[in-house]
């Protein structure tokens, strides 16, 4: 090695097989080596040995820098997210991550971005393993990124209003509802000024004079109407016409009509969404126009008349939604199909817009039927109270929320408390939340250790079924997994008579399964409406990897902590596999 020029030797030591202890070991073999692998060198360098070729982005200027400490740095925090990652299946497995379960993360000790960094490595594993990495790396990954944007959303808040953009709100919102996506106001920027352009190169054809195709166009509105009327025609040719955006009629109570990356990826959205993206583009183009919060349509402005005029009458109304349509006040009351009152021509402001599309989620969070963990509807509600932190009609909704799902008691009894401080006559719903709650902290104390089952037990002897096969269900034709079972089922008499367990052959004297459905849902079933899934595959649950460690092409490999609760399902789950598929490739 030594007899190699440098150039050659450096490209050698940065091959992607070698890890930190090999150059480590190749730089303690003599100073010709040591030289190679020096602190500033390339060695060290992320992306150089393709080893974290995503931290890059994170050195403008790397001159100066010491790689071997930045080296040092990532590969510390990678360990210390491995260790984290790898307590949460242990610490949280019979329960809901609690708030406070992310105190040892929040006073991190290495560079939060290396620390991401790792989890996204994680995440990004290939194969079917480390399920249950990926489930607890994804949770805390959704909490650290959640909790820089609600910071940067409570710095975007603070500003004077002439300097809070309308398109950085609504990625504000997009980025806080969707935090493990690739989402920045940087790109979405890039591709609103790419369509800027088109819009440029169209209102060329048409007046190469005009004021808008000038470097500075923007910063300067534009005063004549008939300039500012060739704008928008430009637009509505780009948009409409062009580009194909419409309002999305046919699936518009679809949550991804109010992300703005993906009104622009899928070029469809609801009133508000599409508002924004026009009023952007209008306004780089030096027209001022502005959001009006309508009654069931969001609309634009454009002033006719004198500028800042209260006559609702000088100002033509934009309908984004539809193709940017120009309505008069007329107009837009047969939109909505009854009369309303001038304040609802009014301009609002841009924390009012924020308020409105979050308020459309939070009404989208409400209707979610098949995501029982309601995650829209929680982080609708996170933003909200960001915004409105005293809003008490919000408060008692996340506090029953909360207490819905039996997540994090401590935190509603502080929102209870918070709620009676703003409003005393709430003390009766109040008082009954706050009862329960303590009651439920006081159940979970008298916890003991997990229940363990054995196969073995006389009482378990009719359960047919094991952990980790995929199963069929015989009359609704889903597929699912089993992740638990009992050898009758446990439900109370309201459940098995709403259920109409009674109407089984067995009734409810059989084995009952937990099982994850494809749909994303956990039900309970009994025994005989379930057989071996002749085709199996994975199931896409979001909760998989809290049970399960790998999914073998066949069937599911039990975590630590699920073999733990039955411990002798593993061997009786290979055995079936290999008697059940084996066979039928014979």
């Amino acid at each position: 090695l030594t007899d190699l020029p440098g150039e050659l030797l450096e490209l050698i030591l940065c091959c992607d097989v070698l890890g930190a202890a090999d150059i480590g070991r190749v730089s303690c073999t003599c100073r010709r080596l040591r030289e190679a692998c020096q602190p500033r060198g390339k060695i060290y360098k992320p992306g150089k040995n393709l080893r974290w070729p995503s931290l890059l982005k994170y050195y403008s200027h790397t001159d100066g820098v010491s790689w071997l400490e930045e080296y040092k740095a990532r590969h510390n925090a990678g360990l210390e997210a491995q260790r984290i990652v790898a307590s949460f299946s242990k610490r949280f497995f019979s329960e809901h991550v609690p708030c406070d379960g992310f105190s040892d993360i929040e006073t991190l000790g290495c560079p939060s971005h290396f620390f991401e960094d790792e989890l996204m490595c994680i995440l990004n594993m290939e194969g079917r393993k480390g399920l249950t990495w990926k489930y607890y790396a994804k949770k805390i990954l959704y909490f650290l990124r959640q909790q820089n944007i609600l910071k940067n959303l409570k710095e975007y808040l603070q500003r004077p209003t002439d300097r809070q953009s309308f398109l950085e709100g609504a990625v504000l919102i997009d980025q806080y509802c969707n935090p493990l996506s690739d989402i920045c106001l940087k790109s979405v920027q890039a591709q609103v000024d790419d369509i800027t352009d088109k819009v440029r190169k169209v209102l060329r054809t048409k007046n190469p004079r005009h004021p808008s195709l000038a470097s500075k166009a923007g910063e300067v509105p534009i005063p004549e109407v008939e300039l500012q009327r060739q704008v928008l025609d430009a637009m509505n040719c780009v948009l409409y016409e062009q580009l194909k955006y419409k309002g999305n009629e046919l699936d518009y109570y679809n949550s991804l009509n109010s992300y703005i990356h993906q009104v622009l990826i899928r070029r469809t959205g609801i009133p508000i969404s599409l508002s924004v993206l026009y009023l952007t583009i209008a306004r780089q183009l030096g027209v001022k126009l502005e959001p009006v919060n309508f009654p069931s349509h969001f609309l634009l402005r454009w002033c006719q008349g004198k500028e800042g005029s209260t006559d609702i009458f000088d100002y033509t109304y934009i309908d984004a939604f539809g193709k940017g349509k120009q309505l008069t006040v007329k107009e837009c009351e047969y939109l909505i199909g009854h009369h309303v009152t001038e304040e609802f021509y009014g301009v609002v402001t841009s924390k009012e817009v924020l308020q409105r599309m979050v308020g459309n989620l939070l009404n989208l969070g409400k209707r979610e039927s098949t995501d029982q963990s309601y995650q829209l509807l929680r982080d609708s509600l996170d933003l909200y109270l960001a915004m409105y932190p005293d809003n008490v009609q919000h408060l008692m909704l996340q506090a029953r929320l909360y207490f819905h799902l039996g997540i994090w008691p401590e935190k509603v009894l502080d929102i209870l408390q918070h709620i009676q401080a703003l409003d005393p006559s709430q003390h009766g719903a109040v008082g009954y939340l706050v009862q329960h709650t303590l009651e439920h902290i006081e159940r979970r104390k008298e916890e003991v250790g997990p229940e363990v089952k054995h196969r073995s037990d006389e009482k378990h002897k009719e359960v047919c079924f094991s952990i980790g096969l995929i199963m069929k269900h015989k009359r609704y034709g889903y597929n699912c997994v089993i992740y638990g079972w009992d050898p009758a089922c446990m439900m109370g008499h309201e459940w098995i008579r709403n259920m109409n367990v009674h109407s089984l052959p067995h009734g409810p004297h059989q084995p009952f399964y937990n099982v994850l459905v494809e749909d994303g849902s956990c039900r309970y079933a009994a025994q005989e409406n379930l057989e071996y899934n002749s085709e199996p595959r994975e199931i896409p649950h979001p909760d998989i990897g809290r049970y399960f460690s790998e999914f073998t092409g066949i069937h599911y490999l039990a975590n630590t902590e699920l073999e733990i609760r039955y411990p002798e399902d593993l061997e009786l789950t290979r055995a079936t596999v290999q008697k059940i598929y084996s066979s039928g490739k014979e």
